[in-house]
């Protein structure tokens, strides 16, 4: 199979799938657009468009309780996450950290991260620190997103945001001190995975993280921000998206899976159903946050219409972006076709709790 040797700047969970006219105007210069083409591997495992999916869709056993499954991985995940970050001196940088951090939150990536693990026949365990090192990294991007200087939001997880409870100072540290922390955990805490695969497993979250990932994903949408609508193709839009949500989620999806010894074959086809489940989790986020209140979503809606951002509905509409994260899911989903079907039903049933998610 095919690997990916740069990963994602030109992807395109879409595939060849057209959603705007080819007359839109491109971007200017100064941002690069990133080609899209169809997906291509060598086998005939590869990602096919969704119209041509057939109906033999792997789906989870019915005896499975993906709920109890969320909230025991959530309470091991958040055990650890309080273990992780003790009180200490100085006590506000402490505070600030933990006040993100266990503000709860749906856990999805750290269960993504326990899945792939367990479904390529790694133990559980092995994939906890992992997981929060994970969970850690995206807890310092969303305090650095709300920052005035960024997406300027005051609420997050139902509560005000780290900047307005600590100031902005004390909020970017806290958020840099999250960064390095995740990095020490999964080092120092991942006794029992071999050298090499730990090695691995750094390195991939380190893409993931800086100019290859979260931090090209933010740049390209502050400078996409306030641009009139003609001037954002779909093109940057899946950029951004491709690197500022979806990225993490891949590497929570495929960091569980090299700690888990995963062969080649099955940590890049569960790389490609993290690529479609996280480009699928932000159309499904920008239709949420034009259809339902603050108070169902926990934080600021209508945030991205008032800020004059670029989202799915504001560029394709509302009803071609539910029908995007329908392809996007069925995409995601054939990517676990083969796997054991009770190893697989935890992947499953999160890709189908993103797409049907109500916050």
């Amino acid at each position: 199979m095919a690997s990916f040797t740069r990963l994602s700047f030109n992807f395109n969970p879409a595939g060849s799938r057209t959603l705007l006219p080819p007359s839109r105007t491109p971007p200017p210069r100064s941002i690069p657009t990133p080609t899209l083409r169809r997906r291509t591997l060598a086998t005939a495992s590869a990602v096919q468009p969704a119209v041509e999916i057939s109906a033999a869709m792997p789906t989870a056993p019915p005896e499975f309780d993906f709920k109890s499954y969320m909230l025991s991985k959530a309470a091991v995940v958040n055990r650890a996450l309080d273990l992780a970050v003790p009180l200490a001196y100085p006590d506000r940088i402490h505070e600030a950290m933990r006040y993100s951090l266990l503000a709860g939150g749906k856990r999805i990536r750290p269960a993504l991260c326990i899945a792939a693990c367990v479904l390529v026949g790694g133990d559980e365990s092995l994939a906890i620190p992992a997981a929060c090192a994970v969970e850690m990294i995206h807890t310092m991007s969303l305090i650095h997103d709300d920052l005035p200087c960024m997406d300027n939001d005051d609420f997050r997880r139902g509560q005000p945001t780290s900047h307005l409870v600590f100031g902005e100072p004390i909020a970017i540290l806290a958020g840099d001190a999250l960064l390095a922390l995740a990095f020490r955990h999964l080092a120092h805490a991942s006794h029992a995975t071999p050298p090499a695969l730990l090695l691995r497993a750094v390195a991939e979250l380190a893409r993931c993280t800086g100019m290859e990932g979260l931090v090209a994903g933010q740049v390209v949408d502050l400078e996409s921000t306030g641009l009139e609508e003609e001037l954002v193709s779909l093109e940057r839009l899946e950029f951004i998206h491709v690197h500022k949500t979806a990225v993490l989620l891949e590497a929570a999806v495929v960091i569980g899976a090299i700690i888990g010894g995963g062969l080649e074959e099955e940590i890049e086809r569960l790389r490609r159903y993290a690529r479609c489940i996280g480009l699928l989790f932000q159309v499904v986020d920008d239709i949420l946050d034009v259809t339902k209140s603050s108070e169902e979503l926990g934080k600021t809606a209508g945030k991205d219409l008032a800020s004059n951002k670029t989202t799915y509905p504001k560029l394709v509409g509302l009803k071609r972006s539910r029908e995007l994260a329908e392809e996007l899911l069925r995409d995601a989903r054939l990517q676990l076709e083969g796997f054991d079907s009770a190893k697989a039903a935890p992947l499953l049933c999160l890709a189908n709790y993103i797409a049907h998610r109500h916050k």
